[in-house]
């Protein structure tokens, strides 16, 4: 009787263990269906530490839950400077949107400093340096060239990513339609 017993009670783990499956995969799949699970990718991106040219340390978790555009630059980069003062009037103009605009400078901090004395921009820069390059390549820049934009939405997905220069009514449509 004690050999029936271990049988039954091995049946009903190996039952428990086979539903226990079933309901991770469900679970996992309607997660990953509802866009709830967010981008490991992205969510690297708010765990890293950012300083701005400054020394200012920024804490990017609390841009999560809201639309983060992120472009990554240089000084050194054509493409990079052409496109700033569009970006930089595109946050403007989105101001009163929950969307936040984030810079990404590929370049050492006295280099970001002068340019941004040369080339202000309204919404935040931060240092990327060899840190910057590979968060470009882990949300999904695998060639590493500048200038590179992802736009994160809400649920930390990301929603668009242009490497090369922008364009600024497709980025304002992108965000106008994840708001």
């Amino acid at each position: 009787m004690s050999q029936r017993m271990n049988r039954k009670q091995w049946l009903s783990v190996a039952l428990i263990a086979i539903i226990a499956l079933f309901a991770g995969i469900g679970i996992s799949h309607w997660l990953a269906k509802n866009r709830l699970s967010g981008d490991p990718s992205a969510q690297q991106f708010f765990q890293q530490e950012w300083v701005k040219p400054d020394g200012q340390i920024l804490n990017p978790a609390i841009w999560q839950n809201r639309l983060v555009l992120v472009n990554f630059w240089a000084s050194w980069c054509p493409p990079c400077v052409a496109e700033m003062p569009a970006l930089d009037q595109l946050s403007k103009d989105l101001a009163s949107k929950p969307v936040i605009f984030i810079g990404v400078g590929i370049d050492s901090p006295s280099n970001i400093r002068e340019f941004l004395l040369k080339t202000p921009v309204s919404y935040p820069i931060v240092i990327g340096g060899l840190e910057g390059s590979q968060m470009g390549k882990t949300l999904g820049n695998s060639q590493g060239a500048l200038p590179f934009t992802v736009i994160i939405d809400a649920k930390g997905q990301i929603i668009y990513r242009k490497l090369g220069k922008i364009d600024a009514d497709e980025l304002k449509n992108v965000i106008l339609k994840a708001i």
